[in-house]
């Protein structure tokens, strides 16, 4: 019997998340899309950092890329400041939600249901910006992906991306107390991992080196202009104010 890709994995228990309350599966209420239409608004793309504003560039007109960013939360603020919104996600759930604020609100925004580890079905040059929420951890390899957000954008693009950061998150055990596994962590090439995330409801996750995210975006064309680090926002490793989470600001050369 063949098994199952582990991004049909993924796409299966984030719409199970979303059906239980995720955090990351909330749309944004009228009152915030009212507040963004007025200038008022931020975006996280890790978990308790906005982006800085700085880092946006003009949105009037501008067209946007959320990249494995359904759940109706970033694409709407954009599409409030006046971006022309595209969201590409694999969870029906995640792009349920963006078809309910679009509904709502009354904006127009393209909604494409495909992997993202596939070649993304845009041609050459299409956005002004690609924005990428913490998602890279569900997927097995980071430089195709990158290649393809670099063919996407236009000369000077921006690409604004989250990134779980330095593999902490996958080194220790559930209470965040003891180092009990080495890198990297590939349930694809190492079954048990795969059992233990099962255990968890925790969909396949893959950790990513620095060589793996910086290195990559570099080696795909991108330039880095900045970076602003986060901690999970909850459990010891926050407690500690361990930063595991790294956002990114880039641009294609």
């Amino acid at each position: 019997m063949e098994s199952k890709r582990y991004q049909d994995i993924n796409a299966e228990t984030i719409n199970r998340w979303v059906s239980e309350d995720w955090e990351w599966g909330k749309p944004i209420d009228h009152e915030t899309y009212k507040a963004a239409t007025e200038g008022r608004w931020q975006i996280v793309l890790t978990p308790t950092k906005p982006v800085p504003r700085s880092w946006f560039p003009p949105l009037q007109g501008t067209r946007v890329l959320g990249l494995a960013a359904g759940g109706g939360q970033q694409m709407p603020v954009l599409a409030a400041a006046g971006a022309r919104c595209t969201v590409l996600d694999q969870s029906e759930a995640q792009l349920a939600s963006e078809h309910l604020v679009a509904e709502r609100e009354g904006y127009s925004i393209e909604i494409v249901k495909t992997d993202m580890t596939e070649a993304l079905p845009f041609q050459d040059a299409s956005f002004d910006m690609v924005l990428n929420p913490v998602s890279l951890c569900y997927v097995r390899e980071c430089a195709p992906i990158f290649q393809e957000v670099t063919r996407v954008l236009v000369p000077g693009g921006a690409f604004l991306a989250g990134f779980d950061f330095g593999g902490f998150n996958y080194v220790v055990d559930e209470a965040e107390e003891r180092i009990i596994h080495s890198l990297p962590f590939d349930p694809v090439a190492d079954p048990s991992l795969a059992d233990e995330l099962a255990a968890q409801d925790a969909g396949m996750q893959f950790s990513h080196s620095p060589e793996e995210i910086l290195g990559g975006m570099l080696h795909a064309g991108l330039v880095i202009d900045d970076v602003s680090d986060d901690t999970n926002g909850e459990g010891r490793l926050h407690e500690f104010n361990i930063p595991t989470m790294l956002a990114v600001k880039a641009h294609k050369a």
